[in-house]
């Protein structure tokens, strides 16, 4: 339930717990709390209440049905879900530090705004390379500090939280950890900028739901990432669900990325996605790129090269002045 209220009044003593949702013009209370259906008629005529509106969906906080204006996240100087796409690009791990600052030099050049890169790596082999951990996290920190981008990095476990805030910008929740809910809780706490990526078979609902765990605990700066998911095709590392990306800007206010490169596993097919996502309505990609992919420490094979990223650049450009034509 969604009750607009008067500036001073509260609902604490009905015994639901009241989420403020900010608004340009209405003050508004979004109650939970509650074991079953909230009677509207028991509020609606209480003094200060102007108006109840049911929210029909299982996720609140996450809905416009709550929160009507989409929702612009900030790192830094970087605006995420409002204005032009976003392009954040860098190699699957963090690699040497030169090696790193290297790429991070080349992708800023080319047109990225963010940088990224894993300094902790879940693998589904235990054999494979896990990520160079806090030495990782302290060449990121020289990637903001020394080439100027916003960096963006995955947190695997709450013990590295603390370090992940010093080091890190955008801290990204991969598609494992979706429904870690104590990561989630965390992370609520921390009010740091997150990036929560699709799990590998979850729903949207499911995924709006991780989402509402961030926004219930008072982190609103969060940005979804569509990954692709699995599904029964052999041609793709994933099923990349750009369908997904039209009808989370209509049901949510929180700004969409798309990572092509997880979603198709195979660096030729990248451009081409990328295209479709930013045409789809995304608000930017997030995209794996090295100087030499295949010398990558990991996930070369869907890892791009810098003169491809510049041609998405390019990409961008085009569709942007295709946009204004037939805005025209």
């Amino acid at each position: 339930m969604l009750i607009i209220l008067r500036k001073g009044c509260t609902v604490r003593r009905l015994g639901f717990t009241p989420l403020p949702v900010p608004g340009a013009d209405r003050t508004a209370i979004c109650v939970t709390g509650n074991r079953g259906a909230v009677d509207a008629s028991s509020l609606a005529h209480l003094p200060g209440v102007l108006e109840c509106i049911p929210v029909t969906r299982p996720y609140k906080m996450v809905s416009r049905e709550v929160h009507a204006e989409s929702t612009i996240v900030r790192v830094g100087e970087v605006a995420i879900g409002g204005g032009e796409p976003v392009v954040v690009a860098g190699p699957c791990s963090v690699e040497t530090e030169a090696r790193t600052l290297r790429i991070a030099e080349e992708v800023k050049a080319a047109g990225a705004v963010m940088f990224r890169a894993g300094a902790f790596k879940p693998r589904t082999s235990p054999y494979a390379f896990q990520g160079l951990g806090r030495e990782g996290l302290v060449t990121l920190r020289k990637v903001r500090e020394q080439v100027g981008l916003p960096v963006v990095s995955e947190l695997v476990d709450n013990a590295d939280l603390e370090a992940m805030c010093e080091h890190v910008d955008l801290i990204q929740v991969g598609a494992r950890n979706m429904q870690n809910y104590a990561l989630l809780k965390r992370l609520a706490e921390a009010r740091r900028p997150v990036l929560l990526k699709r799990g590998m078979s979850a729903t949207l609902e499911e995924w709006l739901m991780a989402a509402e765990y961030l926004l219930a605990g008072g982190n609103g700066q969060v940005v979804l990432c569509e990954r692709g998911i699995r599904t029964f095709d052999d041609h793709a590392r994933n099923t990349l669900d750009l369908n997904v990306v039209p009808l989370v800007r209509r049901v949510s206010h929180l700004p969409i990325l798309v990572d092509p490169s997880h979603g198709v596993g195979e660096r030729d097919r990248v451009r081409p996605m990328s295209r479709a996502a930013l045409a789809a309505g995304a608000h930017g990609l997030l995209i794996e790129t090295h100087t030499e992919p295949d010398q990558a420490y990991s996930d070369g094979q869907q890892t791009i090269d810098v003169a491809t990223l510049r041609g998405i650049l390019g990409d961008i450009a085009v569709l942007k002045g295709l946009e204004s034509m037939a805005a025209s």
